[in-house]
């Protein structure tokens, strides 16, 4: 579904007992999960894609808190759970970490995990390196004036999509959520989202995939590292890319994030009972 405006609004595809929920980005829209979404679908799976209207493209962030987007994204987790068998969760972004969290307190509730760049860190290649001096402008009136403006690549490698993208965004808003300003106080609530997050890795238990490009612009590989590290999850499949940016659910390897999201949550619905032992796997795609 498209709003007037041109931006995608929402996502929700109908068809097997068991369901994916996905969580896009910080002022991101679902046209980011769009090719993951219809992945899944076709392999069988029920999707929803919502376009979260707390932490996503077109919300102001003045007065919001992080626990406003988790709320709504437990909201969605809470209707799928009376509709379907099993509930997975993916997420990418900040998206991931509100994944995190959500299964710290669902619990075995939620299937299984799939993270895809998941940002704990913002110390990729192309963030400003006056980014450390954010969380001390939110105590400043500054934190009214500021917004940050994605600019190039917006986390796309693929030299085509993205020459596109920057045409399209000056005709259209359908696009403008990669390339949205980001209030300060917005990010000031994802760094407190991101601190309650970390300490509860422990706390998840259930099977988790995490996907993370080498080269992501936003978040280096210490965020999927630190995630593999400090989960509580015996079963941990962590893949990372050579040929993308940040925002891999586009990318070159899009192909490849899907496949690999419906092979590992194939694998955890179906065989419920994991073993005691713990199985780290790292896989490099090259």
């Amino acid at each position: 579904m498209v709003e007037p405006n041109g931006v995608m609004k929402h996502i929700d595809l109908v068809k097997g007992e068991d369901a994916v929920l996905l969580i896009h980005g910080l002022s991101g829209s679902p046209l980011e999960m769009q090719f993951v979404a219809r992945t899944l679908y076709k392999a069988g799976f029920s999707v929803r894609v919502p376009r979260f209207s707390k932490h996503g493209f077109g919300a102001t962030g003045k007065q919001e808190k992080w626990q406003d987007w988790l709320d709504e994204v437990s909201l969605h987790f809470d209707e799928m759970k009376q509709k379907y068998k099993t509930v997975s969760v993916c997420g990418l972004c900040i998206g991931a970490v509100l994944a995190l969290k959500l299964a710290a307190e669902k619990k075995e509730e939620v299937a299984s995990l799939a993270l895809f760049s998941t940002s704990l860190y913002f110390d990729g290649w192309n963030i400003p390196w006056y980014r450390f001096l954010l969380n001390i402008g939110y105590f400043t009136p500054f934190r009214y004036f500021y917004s940050y403006r994605e600019s190039e690549p917006y986390g796309i490698k693929n030299e085509q999509l993205r020459s596109w993208i920057s045409r399209e965004m000056g005709e259209k808003s359908t696009f403008s959520s990669l390339t949205a300003k980001i209030p300060m106080t917005r990010l000031f609530q994802a760094e407190q989202l991101i601190r309650q997050t970390k300490r509860a890795l422990p706390e998840i238990a259930i099977p988790a995939l995490i996907i993370h490009s080498l080269e992501d612009d936003t978040s280096t590989i210490r965020s999927a590292n630190y995630v593999e590290h400090h989960i509580g999850s015996k079963k941990v499949r962590k893949v990372f890319l050579d040929d993308s940016y940040h925002n891999i659910t586009m990318d070159n390897q899009k192909t490849i994030v899907a496949e690999e999201t419906v092979r590992f949550i194939k694998e955890t619905v179906t065989s419920r009972n994991f073993s005691s032992t713990a199985e780290f796997n790292t896989i490099r795609i090259a």
